[in-house]
């Protein structure tokens, strides 16, 4: 099961703004406050929540810390959420099958009245 501190990580909007973020690319502290419109110690403080869930990882680059993404989290909360994805997936197939069986045929469009001569 995907560890509380991943859930936690991933629940504030801002940090979930930094994952997509990092999707993209590494990119350094600078770039993150720039993108994200939030003060340099309010994103650290978001970037180091995101590295205690083993979310990001980061290297130093001369004077600039860069983050990047750590897939591995993500795919093992994919996994966990892979059941309920099927689940999911066949309620709204049934869903869709009985909203099918429900509705009737579409009727005919009416046919165009002739030209008058």
């Amino acid at each position: 099961m995907a560890d509380a501190s991943l859930w936690t990580a991933l629940a504030d909007p801002h940090r979930r703004a930094i994952v997509a973020l990092l999707r993209e690319r590494p990119r350094p502290v600078g770039e993150i406050v720039t993108a994200c419109g939030l003060s340099q110690p309010s994103t650290s403080k978001h970037l180091r929540v995101l590295r205690q869930a083993g979310l990001v990882r980061v290297r130093q680059d001369a004077q600039r810390r860069v983050y990047a993404l750590d897939p591995a989290p993500m795919a093992e909360l994919d996994a966990w959420l892979a059941p309920y994805r099927k689940l999911w997936n066949e309620s709204l197939d049934a869903l869709g099958r009985r909203l099918d069986a429900a509705s009737p045929p579409p009727e005919p469009e009416p046919e165009p009245p002739a030209p008058k001569d």
